[in-house]
C-alpha cells in the first residue's frame, strides 16, 4: 500500500470529528469513509476531504440528493 492509498483510507481523528460542525447550519457532520466526505444530513451537503484535510467551505460543499 502506498502512502497516498493509506492517506485516502485513514479516518480523521474521532476528537476532530466531534469538534467540526457544518459551516452553514453549525450542525453535526458524519464521516463517510467510502466517499471521503463529511456529511450534514440537515443541510443535505457533503464536504470533501482532500489529503486528510476537510474542506469546510461553502464553496466546496457538494449537494446531496
Amino acid at each position: 500500500m502506498t502512502k497516498t492509498d493509506k492517506d485516502k483510507n485513514e479516518m480523521p481523528s474521532p476528537v476532530l470529528l466531534r469538534l467540526l460542525v457544518c459551516p452553514v447550519t453549525r450542525g453535526p457532520l458524519h464521516y463517510d469513509k467510502e466517499k471521503q466526505q463529511l456529511i450534514n444530513f440537515q443541510a443535505k451537503r457533503a464536504y470533501p476531504i482532500q489529503s486528510g484535510v476537510p474542506l469546510l467551505c461553502e464553496a466546496h460543499a457538494l449537494p446531496m440528493e
